[in-house]
């Protein structure tokens, strides 16, 4: 029982099993929503507990903890005590001030990778220093999800997806295609704008002469 995964269930008392199973909560346990990751680790150290996910599309997403009531009010309890020091205040703020340090670098590495994955001619150094800003600030946010916050890829991959992603939805019409429900058929699309996002790169690194219909620079200008 303790550390099992679980989908939601059809009702708010129950869960459902990876086999298809429908399970009842056991009496006495409450639902903890995520979002105290400090509330989250304890409760699952303290003993028997199930873990409830979601999977939207390929994310996963975590729809809370259940554990005994008196369990999980006593973890709360103890944790509102802590929290109410000076000591824990202090650490608090010395790990917001670290983690923004750590942001800010991490921001400037990814301008930087983009950059570089753009390569545009001197001519375009502008419309490449914009682009880049605007790939950065959509992609680099903590939490939003995107390519460039995974590190399961080098941060010179995760700029180069952030790029073609940004662009499949700025320079084409993409988000309004109205894309066959059939599998594969919308890897294929993506796969297919990607390659003429990687057209109007190429054209921009050789240097060619900027076009006033060009998409990049028209959603570059709207941005602005």
């Amino acid at each position: 029982m303790a550390g099992s995964v679980y989908m939601p269930g059809p009702t708010d008392s129950t869960v459902r099993a990876a086999n298809g199973a429908v399970l009842a909560v056991p009496a006495g346990w409450i639902l903890v929503p995520p979002g105290d990751p400090g509330l989250t680790r304890r409760i699952k150290a303290a003993g028997d507990h199930w873990v409830v996910q979601e999977k939207v599309g390929r994310r996963t997403f975590s729809r809370g903890v259940w554990a005994d009531r008196a369990t999980v009010e006593r973890i709360r309890a103890e944790l509102e005590s802590e929290r109410s020091t000076d000591a824990y205040a202090k650490r608090q703020a010395s790990a917001a001030r670290r983690r923004d340090a750590a942001q800010a670098e991490y921001v400037e590495d990814f301008a930087v990778a983009v950059r570089a994955f753009l390569r545009f001619h001197d001519r375009h150094a502008t419309l490449a220093d914009r682009l880049a800003a605007a790939v950065t600030a959509h992609a680099t946010p903590v939490g939003s999800g995107t390519v460039a916050r995974t590190e399961r890829i080098p941060i010179e991959r995760r700029a180069e997806a952030a790029v073609i992603a940004w662009m499949r939805h700025q320079t084409t019409a993409y988000d309004s295609m109205k894309i066959p429900r059939v599998k594969g058929k919308r890897r294929e699309v993506r796969r297919m704008l990607a390659a003429r996002s990687k057209e109007l790169l190429a054209r921009y690194r050789s240097g060619e002469p900027a076009v006033a219909s060009c998409p990049l620079a028209a959603s570059l200008a709207v941005t602005e």
